[in-house]
């Protein structure tokens, strides 16, 4: 088990972090401890993936950090914006089904979250038109959903989560059920937002590939309940594209991945 220092990022000014995660455990009322003890620090404006066996308390750990759950032990910290006026929002959450309202248009379902904040149409507007160009989809305004592909459904989702203008971008196996050539490409698009927004993102994923090319740093988990099992940096040049994908670095890298992951399956199995 990596050593709660590193997984805190204990070189890192605490206010230099997005988000700290202190002996935290998850217990649910049917006696299943989900989670933890688990410690997690991720920087602003980092790009962390959280990777891990089925039930080993990932997208637990996201709603923790999303405030949708409280933790049953330990401390959950986020850095929040002094001010949050006019539907911005300090968390973005992208979940692995786009949830979309399919009775009403694109326009309207990335509107949604500014409609519950109350912000005057002519600014909802202007918002959903730069969410719906950083996604690409701005000629698909009045598009209803059942005309989208599912790679364009889940763009419209992450169009909404970015509305808001959050600080950080909680993605829970956004491209999970998505074809390989489609996750191929909304990886580089998500690349691309991640360097121009400078958000800070946390990335849930089974996938040793897709943890590998996007993140700068791999959180390695436990089967349940969930703790950090290995932090491995990727130190891989940006901008990445095709290049990396193909280079014997990113294979050695998912080597090194799987290989740690391993005991993880094994556990779950035993």
């Amino acid at each position: 088990m990596a050593n709660s220092a590193a997984s805190r990022g204990s070189d890192v000014d605490p206010a230099g972090l997005a988000v700290d995660l202190r002996d935290v455990v998850k217990a649910y009322d049917n006696g299943v401890v989900a989670l933890g003890p688990i410690d997690l620090a991720v920087r602003r404006g980092e790009f962390v993936s959280l990777l891990g066996p089925s039930g080993c308390g990932k997208s637990t750990a996201l709603r923790l950090i999303a405030g949708l759950s409280g933790p049953t032990s330990g401390t959950v910290n986020v850095t929040r914006p002094a001010r949050t006026e006019n539907g911005r929002h300090p968390i973005g959450f992208v979940f692995q089904e786009p949830t979309l309202m399919p009775w009403t248009t694109v326009r309207e379902n990335v509107r949604l979250p500014l409609k519950l904040a109350h912000v005057p149409p002519l600014e909802s507007r202007e918002r959903i038109d730069a969410a719906l160009a950083q996604v690409g989809l701005r000629e698909f305004a009045d598009s209803y959903p059942r005309e989208l592909s599912g790679g364009m459904k889940m763009r419209v989702s992450l169009a909404r989560a970015l509305v808001t203008d959050p600080d950080i971008l909680l993605m829970d196996e956004p491209f999970a059920a998505l074809d390989e050539i489609t996750r191929f490409r909304l990886n580089n698009d998500l690349l691309a937002l991640w360097r121009s927004l400078q958000k800070t993102v946390i990335f849930v994923t089974h996938s040793v590939f897709e943890s590998v090319y996007l993140s700068q740093r791999i959180m390695v988990m436990t089967s349940r309940p969930g703790r950090v099992a290995a932090e491995i940096a990727i130190e891989a040049a940006e901008p990445r594209g095709e290049a990396f994908r193909t280079s014997a670095d990113y294979a050695g890298y998912c080597r090194k991945v799987s290989e740690t992951l391993a005991p993880a399956y094994s556990e779950r199995s035993s």
